[in-house]
């Protein structure tokens, strides 16, 4: 829809293309006439002389003189979402909710792709895009979103530029329909890429630290906090009370939104729907207050999730009247409503004395602040920082480009028995491809997603690859109730090789459905097993969805030769699926979440704790603290090549806790009882003092080429009571050439790394030993008191 659109390996005739050029042409200038509207802006001739538009001021006495000339009604009508125009102050109309959670899209109200630009770089749904392990394309990712984001609003096509996007919550549970929008189930993780993508979209650096004018974009972490149960078996989210423990909150639930404020220094935080301990989020004074604000300097806007406001009295009953309710929210520090509740109750609120303008006022200057430093106060867009940002800048060359790498290095090769994969071009006369998922290029973008660049299905790729391809749908949907067996069977027997794509899609989980099941909706392991028996060769398993799936029959079936986990892979994902089948790509991602068995379903979704409980039969979530099996564990993935690590070096063998400085030879002593001290009572100069480098070798010794991602864990000596089993400390993502190796080097701090919370919440470290683990190696390290 978009120039610049990445080559195709297949051709239309010659008139054919002539003519979709010509028509091309033509769309390209009905578009242009249709976007001659100017990108909203405050601060125009009219009005720049007043004191709220001197850009040399600093924006807190901007603000402040801003606010102090608005009436109450026009403070209240701030106050939502969609916040209307102020024509006396020439302040236009302001969208708070627009979207942007793996690309620019239209979900929201803030953006239309309707005029010059009707499409954006559409890249792989989030928990794809965790599995490359690769802070660096994340970043890059980012930035893309916020370059093409800042070209709709220069076209003229945007009223906000705050985007509610990274969801950061926790992957906890793999029946949670939106967990395909996250990062996965590892705090640490989740929190680096909350970290890369919001410094990305912002317009900051990799590593931070060169903010200091204009946001390019807004980013906006959600969900705030413990969010992670939409609808399931009777229960949703709105009247979900999450009861979580200290302990788990400190350790795996706060951690990436800690990070996303204090490291990432995101402007936006979104609180959730559901209450935690009994309170709802957006009413939660020590949450957005005590927490975000005090302990974690935050400095931007809180949004509530939409009438999120409203269920505080509506659906939950927390508030006794809508007046109760504005207030609760707005004195415990939240600043705009997404709906319309605030807007029809807050002068109530005042005049019934439940609500002091002054914290209407304080709202409405942290609003403000933001679209300050977006450059919307600043005069005319155009002449500003991210002026120059146009229609050209979105869906370019190097944009879809990486969303095609973006998919490469996200795929994940569950299975390869007796190197099924690649296939070879030259020796594929015939291919069949049959499933559901094999031509439904919607299906490859998952949700929030907007109109992609460009839309190639897996089975339009692989046409490129094997000009005889055949093609059975073989279900009537994904859900797979009736399946043709007997045609899918026919045509995988007339067929050389035989490409099955299976999975999920948004009709199976998605935002308000979480799965009741692990295993494959419908008849699809039916079909699957049958077509397998019937292939000449071992067949190619794909499958496409965004929570795990138990397909341990396709594990241990040898007439599945592989598997291969898509997850919803973006607009580049057909191109980027039959790449690596055909061998133009080494795969290398790693699962960002534990596969559980069916099995797991026998655990309620609401139980929120983390660390098990064997006398009553609870296995713990995620893998750090689950014990039962696993189909395919965290951090697992195979590749064209084999890999092997070696620890080269550990700079810091003994790390003391105490004065006196201890010796190599000095080890600790063996002991039931385990001491161990919080982190907080060791100040922060130990803590800043106290790191070491780990470095690690890592060889290819496989016959490709190949980008891999080398994790570092940790390992206590001492089992149980809390700990987790391990727990990631860091990775890399580092390409080697065959038969090449290099050396990735770790910088491991003490006070963030070597710990983990205890009952009371606080972080800990313990002594005795410690094992970091890269696959199969360790290397002891002692921590002495």
């Amino acid at each position: 829809m978009m120039m610049g659109v990445v080559q195709w390996k297949y051709s239309l005739p010659l008139s054919s293309a002539i003519n979709s050029i010509v028509i091309f042409a033509l769309l390209l200038a009905s578009q242009a006439a249709e976007s001659a509207q100017p990108p909203p802006y405050s601060c125009g001739p009219g009005t720049r002389s007043l004191p709220f538009c001197r850009v040399e001021l600093p924006i807190r006495k901007r603000v402040k003189d801003l606010v102090s000339r608005l009436t109450l009604d026009e403070k209240i009508s701030q106050l939502v979402n969609s916040a209307p125009a102020i024509p006396r102050l020439g302040i236009p109309q302001y969208e708070w909710w627009s979207e942007a959670l793996h690309g620019v899209a239209n979900v929201g109200k803030g953006i239309a792709l309707n005029g010059t630009i009707r499409a954006a770089t559409s890249f792989p749904q989030v928990i794809l895009t965790a599995a490359s392990f690769d802070a660096n394309l994340w970043y890059r990712i980012g930035q893309v979103i916020g370059t093409e984001a800042r070209a709709v609003y220069n076209a003229g096509q945007a009223t906000g530029m705050t985007f509610w996007a990274p969801n950061i919550n926790i992957f906890r549970d793999p029946r949670w329909g939106r967990g395909q929008e996250t990062p996965g189930e590892d705090p640490r993780l989740t929190g680096k890429y909350a970290v890369s993508y919001v410094r990305g979209i912002q317009g900051d650096s990799f590593d931070g630290g060169r903010l200091r004018g204009h946001l390019q974009a807004s980013a906006c972490c959600k969900h705030f906090t413990a969010y992670d149960l939409d609808k399931w078996k009777g229960i949703n989210r709105f009247v979900f009370d999450a009861k979580v423990n200290p302990q788990d909150m400190a350790d795996t639930f706060q951690p990436p939104f800690q990070r996303c404020i204090k490291d990432a220094k995101a402007s936006g935080i979104m609180c959730a729907y559901n209450r935690v301990n009994g309170v709802p989020s957006c009413a939660d004074y020590n949450l957005l207050t005590n927490t975000a604000r005090r302990q974690w300097h935050f400095n931007g806007y809180i949004t509530s999730d939409c009438d999120a406001v409203s269920i505080i009295h509506d659906e939950q009953g927390y508030a006794k009247s809508p007046e109760d309710a504005v207030a609760d929210v707005l004195n415990a520090g939240m600043d705009v409503n997404c709906g319309t509740y605030l807007k029809n109750h807050t002068r109530s609120a005042v005049e019934q004395k439940k609500l002091a303008i002054a914290e209407i006022d304080r709202a409405l200057h942290n609003l403000f602040s933001v679209r300050m430093r977006l450059g919307l106060f600043s005069g005319d867009p155009k002449k500003q920082p991210f002026g120059n940002i146009g229609p050209a800048q979105v869906c370019s060359k190097t944009h879809q480009a990486l969303a095609l790498e973006a998919a490469r290095n996200g795929i994940v090769l569950l299975k390869n028995k007796g190197k099924t994969l690649p296939l070879q071009k030259s020796k594929t006369v015939s291919l069949a491809v049959i499933g559901p998922n094999a031509d439904a290029p919607k299906t490859l973008l998952g949700n929030y997603a907007g109109p992609p660049c460009k839309s190639v299905s897996p089975l339009q790729a692989l046409r490129a690859y094997a000009k005889d391809t055949r093609f059975e749908q073989g279900c009537d949907s994904v859900a797979c109730t009736t399946a043709s067996v007997d045609r899918a069977v026919e045509i995988a027997k007339s067929a050389d090789r035989v490409v099955m794509f299976m999975g999920l899609d948004q009709t199976q989980e998605r935002e308000e459905l979480d799965r009741v099941d692990l295993v494959l909706p419908g008849k699809q392991q039916q079909l699957i097993e049958a077509v397998a028996l019937a292939s000449k060769k071992p067949i190619v398993l794909v499958l496409l969805c965004g929570g795990p799936v138990d397909v341990s029959f396709a594990r241990n079936e040898a007439n599945i030769g592989s598997i291969l986990w898509a997850g919803y892979p973006g607009e580049a994902g057909g191109i980027a699926i039959s790449e690596i089948i055909f061998g133009e790509h080494n795969p290398g991602g790693r699962l960002p979440m534990t596969w559980y068995p069916q099995e797991f379903t026998r655990v309620l979704m609401t139980e929120m704790r983390m660390r098990p409980e064997q006398s009553r039969g609870y296995p713990g979530r995620t893998y750090r603290f689950y014990e039962g099996q696993s189909v395919y564990q965290f951090g697992y993935g195979l590749s064209y090549s084999r890999y092997s690590y070696k620890f080269i070096s550990v700079s810091q063998e003994v790390i003391s806790l105490t004065q006196t400085p201890k010796t190599s030879q000095q080890r600790p002593e063996e002991s039931e009882t385990v001491r161990n001290r919080p982190v907080t009572e060791l100040g922060n100069d130990f803590c800043a003092k106290s790191k070491s480098t780990v470095t690690v070798g890592v060889k290819n010794h496989g016959e490709m080429e190949g980008k891999h991602p080398v994790l570092l864990f940790i390992r206590w000596s001492k089992q149980g009571k809390g700990r987790p089993m391990k727990q990631l400390i860091g990775f890399e993502s580092v390409e080697l050439k065959a038969g090449k190796g290099a050396e990735v080097r770790f910088s491991v701090n003490t006070c963030e790394h070597l710990i983990w919370a205890n009952e009371e919440g606080l972080m800990v470290i313990e002594e005795g030993w410690h094992f970091f683990v890269v696959g199969e190696e360790e290397y002891p390290i002692a921590v002495m008191l």
